[in-house]
């Protein structure tokens, strides 16, 4: 688990005035963080292409260029020209080394982008856009220095981005790196220190990013125990019955002890693995809403009564009563954007397309945890977020390939399945969802269906 920031500038500014650090060793360390991506992946004399913009970013990527001057061809272009004094300081370095500015682009090994930086509110002028796709288009692997130009402080682009292989951001990770938009173009994300320790130059957050070595599988480690030790989980089956299938099938596979499927229907096929009731009986976890339709909508007041976690899905949030289970502890919510939308709207949050609600998942994401603190709430995506108490827990790891219908099923099935036997519903949700975007890097990644993900599921080996 890492933190990562809405802001870094307040920890600049610490390094300043706590620690006697100034700009320029900052400036240094954050060039020589890139140059070193730069030496261990690249021979000598290959040529590397740096398109600086006119502020302090675009300064790192001319101190880069004065770094790797005179062991690579270093092609400096300058678009915007400079601005700022510590690029104006950079270029006099640069140029007096025998360094020249370019004009037209060339062909080469690598790109470097250090036009703009993180904390972009605007649009792109057509100068730029233009910039970016030329780059975006060169055979050449692509650096970007801080955050890919065009992506603003909330991770949307501002209309265009720097499409990078690698992102190497400065002092500490920013939460914008990790929207569902920035995901096609950050590549892989290193972080470099500024002159100190990144324990002296971070701060407290609300936003941590999960990755595979935080996983916990729930392994059995008591061998004098049985099926019922490990939960008896409900599932509650409504119009659609291959949703609550498959949410049944994956926690079964996830280490539930007993999973039965509740249908006011005679007429249904039910694996033999999974049990077959017309009840709710004494179960320890119940989870419904997916596929539910109207379906069990003369019991819900009676599963209000219930003292037992529950995973709510799909259908779900487009009823009213979901209000008075937000009431309730022990609950987890797993809508996509649309369903997050509904729900917004039933609790009186606001009415949001579901373009609004992607433009703005952290914000809402927070927002509707502040309101609800007791309540997990997964928001799906392409990469998840699970809110709870205010904060932000961020799942990058999943692939296209789960873009299937049932993944979410599956998903649903698998937290149930850790709440059945016994995890806090804030652990269930981020170690089942680890577990479920790992399982679905597939390849093929068209080729992956919610059996072969429930498959998988078993497969996965701690780390």
């Amino acid at each position: 688990m890492k933190p990562v920031y809405r802001e870094v500038y307040s920890f600049d500014k610490k390094c300043y005035e706590r620690y006697k650090l100034t700009e320029d060793i900052l400036m240094e360390h954050a060039a020589y963080s890139i140059a070193l991506e730069i030496y261990k992946r690249f021979p000598k004399f290959s040529k590397i292409n740096i398109v600086a913009g006119p502020g302090n970013n675009g300064a790192d990527g001319i101190t880069l260029a004065r770094i790797l001057w005179g062991d690579y061809i270093v092609n400096l272009y300058l678009p915007l020209g400079t601005k700022s004094n510590m690029a104006k300081l950079q270029l006099e370095r640069f140029l007096a080394l025998g360094g020249k500015v370019k004009e037209e682009c060339e062909s080469g090994d690598v790109i470097v982008d250090a036009i703009f930086g993180s904390g972009l509110k605007r649009d792109l002028d057509e100068k730029i856009i233009g910039f970016i796709s030329k780059m975006n288009k060169a055979k050449a692997f692509k650096i970007a220095c801080d955050i890919p130009t065009g992506i603003d402080d909330k991770g949307n682009l501002r209309p265009v981005a720097f499409k990078a292989d690698l992102t190497v951001t400065m002092g500490a990770e920013k939460l914008a790196l990790y929207s569902d938009f920035a995901k096609d173009y950050v590549g892989e994300i290193i972080r470099a220190d500024l002159g100190v320790s990144f324990n002296k130059y971070k701060g407290p957050t609300k936003y941590h990013v999960w990755e595979r070595g935080d996983l916990i599988l729930p392994i059995r480690t008591t061998q004098n125990s049985h099926k019922k030790s490990y939960g008896h989980l409900g599932v509650l089956a409504g119009e659609k019955v291959g949703a609550a299938v498959l949410a049944s099938l994956a926690a079964f596979n996830f280490g539930c002890g007993v999973v039965s499927i509740v249908s006011h229907r005679e007429d249904i096929n039910i694996p033999y693995e999974i049990m077959h009731t017309h009840h709710i009986e004494n179960f320890n976890t119940l989870a419904f809403g997916m596929g539910l339709n109207n379906h069990f909508d003369d019991e819900l007041e009676d599963i209000l009564t219930f003292d037992i976690p529950m995973v709510i899905d799909a259908d779900m949030f487009y009823k009213e009563i979901i209000k008075e289970f937000l009431k309730k502890e022990n609950i987890v919510l797993t809508p996509h954007p649309k369903e997050f939308a509904s729900l917004l709207k039933i609790v009186g949050m606001g009415e949001y397309s579901i373009k609004e609600i992607q433009e703005n998942r952290f914000d809402l994401a927070e927002e509707f945890s502040n309101k609800y603190p007791n309540v997990v709430l997964l928001l799906k995506g392409a990469n998840k977020i699970i809110a709870y108490k205010g904060n932000l827990h961020i799942d990058p790891n999943g692939d296209v390939a789960l873009a299937k219908g049932g993944s979410g099923d599956v998903l649903a099935g698998m937290i149930a399945s850790l709440l059945a036997q016994g995890w806090h519903p804030l652990k269930a949700t981020i170690h089942a969802s680890l577990v479920h975007s790992i399982a679905g890097n597939y390849n093929p990644n068209y080729a992956l269906t919610p059996m072969k993900l429930i498959e998988r599921i078993g497969n996965i080996l701690p780390s």
